[in-house]
């Protein structure tokens, strides 16, 4: 062996050559299984302080912080069935608008981070500006239940469970109608915990005080 090989062979590793020998041959000062202990526990902290945060954001009052909501949607949902009714079961803004499941919660969220631009932007500041993007807000989230089968309002109705019995003729009719024909709760459903957007010149019957509106 020359004496660079020996120099190059003694020469203390540094920065991540030194790490990694580290993890491989792990010295008396800091043995495998302590390396493993840190690891666990720092990502029991990361985990636990990630999953936080995103609880967080799911609450009503985090929805409702920004006054893009608080002025315009929320006071809307507050007067519905949604909000306050016989039974005293609420379902609150992340049950209608955020998945269950851990996978599509995250894409959720990913997506919803784009907000955060518009907000900055002052896309929808105002009632005005709000108003005039309420029809494409609202038919972004018609479109994501579509596809999605109406996922989030089935973690509350399914047909399985209903009482037909104990619904109006119409309700029962459109009911087993939906049922037979594979339709999904939003195609119907549409205005139930927020103002319907003016449809007059996309679809008359979608209009405020339209067929559809009573729901």
């Amino acid at each position: 062996m020359s004496k660079d090989q020996r120099d190059k062979d003694t020469t203390p590793k540094r920065g991540p050559r030194r790490w990694w020998a580290a993890l491989r041959r792990p010295s008396a000062r800091y043995s495998l299984g302590g390396l493993l202990a840190v690891g666990l526990v720092a990502g029991i902290v990361l985990w636990g302080g990630f999953h936080t945060v995103v609880e967080a954001t799911n609450t009503e009052a985090f929805c409702v912080s920004c006054h893009e909501m608080g002025d315009n949607v929320y006071p809307e949902y507050k007067q519905t069935g949604h909000y306050a009714n016989r039974t005293g079961v609420r379902a609150t803004c992340s049950d209608c608008h955020v998945p269950d499941a851990w996978g599509p919660k995250m894409v959720r969220k990913i997506v919803a981070s784009r907000e955060l631009w518009h907000k900055a932007l002052g896309s929808i500041d105002t009632p005005e500006k709000f108003e005039a993007k309420r029809l494409e807000l609202a038919q972004r989230v018609w479109d994501t239940m579509e596809r999605t089968d109406s996922r989030e309002c089935r973690n509350c109705h399914d047909f399985e469970s209903m009482d037909y019995m104990d619904q109006t003729d119409r309700a029962l009719r459109r009911h087993q109608q939906a049922e037979e024909q594979g339709d999904t709760c939003i195609s119907c459903h549409k205005g139930i915990a927020h103002k319907l957007p003016d449809m007059s010149e996309v679809d008359p019957s979608l209009a405020p005080g339209g067929l559809e509106g009573e729901g």
